[in-house]
């Protein structure tokens, strides 16, 4: 049997660790990673078009399954433009791992062609990021690099030297006890006792969840059916909590809807679910308020907490609710489930009349008519910037469907390349990119690697010809909108020069039939929706302040846009309110 060289051992430990592919752009510096990835049938090597797109696949790829998935960046500026995506995926607490190749060893510091210092660069945007500068710490050290991003959630970067990886590996096989999932972590007795008195004092309760909440769904209910609690949520949790939910307010947030927000400030006592919600103007300052999070470093951060515990939401829950006296008095819980459907009844005339013959089409009823026509399990993956809101608002979760974006980093361009990686993970299932055409540009080039690979993926492109959502800042904060707008081509007529599916839409009427045909095209698809530039009505008087930071206002007076589906379920959650 011939000796392995560091590269081959490299990927046996990836294969060990349950990594399938990985993502990158082949470089001289990579070649022999790339060349044993070639000759290893269990994992793939995935060739994009630019390094930041393999980091957002990646990333993606671990969200939906929960596994840890890798990329990879050639010396300098190979493994530079994996940053952004690394950035989102570790503040996403996505499992990644990076490599991050580098040039010779004997030329680290001397200024060398392509020189960067990648263990210093990524440190800020992973766990654990280090150098190997000799084959003998390969082994220990990428099981370390590897059960960090595990067991941390999140990105662990190793950095490689090309003529590194070419050499011997150890003697020693590889044989490590790989940490390959999360365990589950129960609060002591002491805090659940803590936070059940909490909540026996209490008269009004509110819960107010985030993506924390993730496998949780059953243990909040229950919660909030015994004390009587309204149930917010923020934008990373309308995923895990907002279905099948009875007690459900909305969301909170400068994308905010319903009585979210007056459910967190009219209670006596705020409890805080796996969030880590970061828009402290949404918060109250004059109740009191308990957080649970499985990140001992999020508790406390935004707000000033009365008991912090420290634990996995789901265990927590399990463990406190038996303890909770049952409540009988639903006068805070019925008062907030009918301020949240008059909430939701009050936006939604504007964007229901005639909005089937409103031409440039109303982006709103896009999302209305693609929330209508999805799979029931398909995954949406949405740009930052206004498909934010029309996801957040139309986008009806049901316990199958996944929603991803960059919420926590906000970068652009992240729906395409998360797109990728989705489409790779579940072969299977309907991957629908929600792209606004400024976010679609940016990262156009890997439009390309959905024709490469064959990827069904159907990219349903809001194109309105600007950059919306950084136009209404301008416009809120006072300032003439200067350097937003975009001069695009017909992108289905370039869809189809790049031999993939591609329809155009003007006109309401042609929008559902587009959809479903693309929706049943056998591979990837674009619909190029032009859209309504001035969709937001935006109010006459209004400060900068209301916007700057996301600040308390904002989502009130100037994102007062329409919410879908959710209306019809404020409306059967309030059938459920005793009649006085």
């Amino acid at each position: 049997m011939a000796k392995q060289n560091v590269a081959e051992q490299f990927v046996d430990i990836l294969v060990h660790a349950g990594v399938q592919r990985l993502y990158g752009v082949v470089g001289d510096s990579l070649n022999p990673v790339v060349d044993a990835i070639r000759r290893n049938s269990a994992i793939d090597w995935v060739p994009v078009r630019h390094e930041e797109t393999a980091a957002f696949a990646a990333g993606a790829e671990a969200q939906i399954t929960g596994r840890l998935a890798a990329c990879a960046g050639s010396c300098g500026p190979g493994n530079l433009h994996l940053i952004n995506g690394l950035y989102d995926a570790h503040r996403s607490m996505a499992p990644v791992l990076a490599l991050a190749s580098h040039i010779p060893s004997s030329e680290i510091g001397l200024g060398y062609f392509q020189e960067t210092h990648p263990d210093q660069l990524f440190r800020e945007c992973s766990h654990y990021c280090e150098l190997i500068s000799n084959p003998q710490q390969l082994p220990r050290l990428l099981q370390t690099a590897v059960q960090q991003a595990i067991g941390r959630s999140g990105v662990s970067v190793v950095a490689l030297p090309g003529d590194i990886a070419a050499r011997p590996a150890p003697e020693k096989p590889v044989g490590h006890a790989l940490v390959t999932s999360r365990p589950t972590v129960r609060p002591g007795d002491t805090e659940v006792d803590a936070l059940a008195r909490m909540i026996d004092e209490a008269d009004r309760v509110t819960l107010f969840c985030g993506s924390g909440t993730a496998g949780a769904h059953h243990e909040v209910m229950q919660l909030a059916e015994r004390v009587k609690a309204p149930v917010g949520h923020a934008l990373r949790g309308k995923e895990w909590i907002q279905y099948d939910n009875p007690y459900d307010v909305g969301m909170s947030g400068l994308l905010g809807y319903g009585a979210a927000y007056e459910a967190t400030h009219e209670c006596d006592l705020l409890i805080l679910l796996g969030t880590d919600f970061p828009y402290n103007a949404f918060l109250p300052d004059d109740v009191r308020i308990a957080q649970v999070d499985i990140r001992p470093e999020n508790l406390g951060r935004r707000s000033k907490l009365d008991l912090a515990v420290w634990g996995d939401v789901r265990e927590t829950l399990r463990c406190l609710t038996p303890r909770v006296r049952l409540k009988s008095d639903r006068r805070f819980l019925d008062k907030m489930l009918r301020k949240h459907t008059e909430a939701l009844e009050g936006v939604i005339k504007a964007y229901t009349r005639k909005v089937d013959k409103h031409v440039p089409i109303h982006p709103e009823y896009v999302a209305s008519v693609l929330d209508e026509i999805a799979a029931d399990d398909a995954v949406f993956t949405v740009d930052t910037g206004m498909c934010n809101v029309w996801a957040a608002r139309y986008l009806t979760p049901n316990g199958r469907r996944r929603i991803i974006g960059s919420f926590s980093h906000g970068s652009m361009a992240n729906a395409l390349p998360q797109a990728i990686g989705a489409q790779f993970a579940c072969p299977g299932r309907q991957v629908v990119s929600m792209s606004g055409d400024g976010g679609f540009t940016m990262l156009m080039g890997d439009f390309l690697t959905l024709r490469q690979h064959d990827l069904p993926v159907k990219i349903v492109l809001f194109d309105n010809s600007s950059l919306g959502m950084v136009e209404l800042e301008m416009l809120v904060a006072g300032l003439p909108s200067y350097g937003t707008g975009n001069l695009n081509p017909d992108f289905a007529a370039m869809a189809r020069a790049a031999g993939v599916y591609g329809v155009r839409v003007e006109k309401p009427k042609q929008l559902a039939g587009a959809l479903r045909d693309a929706f049943a095209h056998d591979g990837p698809a674009l619909v190029d929706v032009v859209t309504d530039p001035n969709a937001l009505s935006i109010p006459p008087k209004i400060s900068a302040e209301m916007v700057t930071g996301f600040a308390l206002s904002a989502s009130k007076i100037v994102l007062d846009g329409g919410v879908g589906r959710m209306v019809q379920m404020a409306r059967s959650n309030l059938r459920n309110v005793p009649r006085p």
